[in-house]
């Protein structure tokens, strides 16, 4: 119970931060660009009634603070609004679209973690040798390269020339049955109903998206990785345990990166937040149905409130991310407390 109020008083203390965010948001929507009311009216060759009257219909003929005032109403009550663009409301369609960007990017940091931590703690391991030079190399390419022009490659190499991955139309081919909406997770709910056919599909479908994203994060958490390894490695009680006859492995993989995970968690989080809020493009390139390409749609359009919701979840995200990875301090170290 101490440790459920600590986490409710964290959640308690970041309101202030959702409140600034969605308010920021809100003005920030009205002073760009484009009228939402001539681009849902018949268009640029609308007469001036006719906007007027959609303008009206969207409340935006009122003054802004009493347009705030109602929107952080709405909110309050859990209602963000419709989107002019599908017809429904955002808490439908975000909730919709967010399986598959969850789904995408849990994938891609679980094939980043796979790929960093054992590059990292071999840099780590042999510093200045052929192999920590090689992780720098990988490290270098993943950020340089900008994921829209990784992912346009990948499809090219793997679709059109030697055609062993599927075409990238979105998060299931155009001829297979979905399964039924249990998670929205596709792996989970072939999974479920035991339609391992379909699992396959639905994962092949998933690589090329989550290896372009693996390989843009590649690089901060491999970084990470060794930076916090050799700092361990260096301290006294790993040679203390290398004096004791222990084995090289348990060293360096019970002792060492034990230790050096914390700083590795944290930018566990920050990656994880960022590929959620930045896979735009990712879900651009591969036809993904996800929140990104959801709220790049909606922010071309004028559409105000689907990028309104967005921005609120996102930054929900981050701030269940940010504890969870506090929760998880305190399992990687019993030192360290959720307050």
């Amino acid at each position: 119970m101490r440790v459920l109020r600590r986490i409710g008083g964290r959640l308690l203390a970041s309101l202030p931060a959702l409140l600034g965010v969605v308010v920021f948001t809100f003005l920030l929507m009205r002073v760009l660009p484009g009228d939402p009311a001539v681009f849902f009216s018949s268009g640029p060759n609308a007469g001036q009634a006719e906007i007027d009257a959609v303008r009206k219909d969207l409340g935006l003929d009122r003054p802004i603070p009493e347009q705030l005032l109602r929107y952080l109403y709405d909110v309050g009550t859990g209602n963000l609004g419709r989107s002019l663009t599908t017809g429904q409301t955002v808490v439908h369609d975000l909730g919709e679209r967010l399986p598959a960007s969850l789904e995408l990017t849990l994938c891609a940091l679980v094939l980043a973690l796979g790929l960093a931590l054992p590059l990292g703690i071999l840099a780590a391991v042999r510093p200045g040798s052929a192999i920590d030079h090689a992780v720098r190399m990988v490290c270098t390419l993943g950020v340089c390269v900008p994921t829209f022009v990784s992912g346009l490659l990948l499809v090219y190499v793997f679709y059109v020339q030697f055609g062993i991955a599927p075409d990238p139309t979105g998060r299931l081919d155009i001829f297979a049955a979905s399964p039924p909406d249990i998670t929205g997770f596709l792996l989970i709910d072939f999974a479920l109903v035991g339609d391992w056919e379909g699992w396959q599909a639905a994962a092949a479908q998933l690589v090329l998206p989550a290896l372009t994203m693996a390989l843009f994060v590649l690089a901060p958490l491999a970084r990470m990785t060794r930076a916090s390894m050799l700092s361990v490695l260096g301290s006294d009680f790993i040679r203390t345990a290398r004096s004791i006859g222990l084995s090289r492995w348990r060293v360096v993989a019970v002792y060492g990166l034990r230790n050096a995970i914390l700083p590795v968690l944290t930018i566990i989080g920050i990656v994880f937040s960022t590929m959620l809020g930045a896979n735009v493009l990712v879900e651009k390139v591969f036809s993904w149905p996800g929140i990104g390409s959801y709220a790049l749609d909606a922010l071309l359009a004028s559409d105000y409130a689907p990028v309104q919701g967005f921005v609120l979840l996102m930054a929900a995200v981050f701030v269940m991310v940010n504890l969870l990875i506090d929760v998880l301090y305190g399992i990687a170290d019993p030192r360290v407390s959720v307050a």
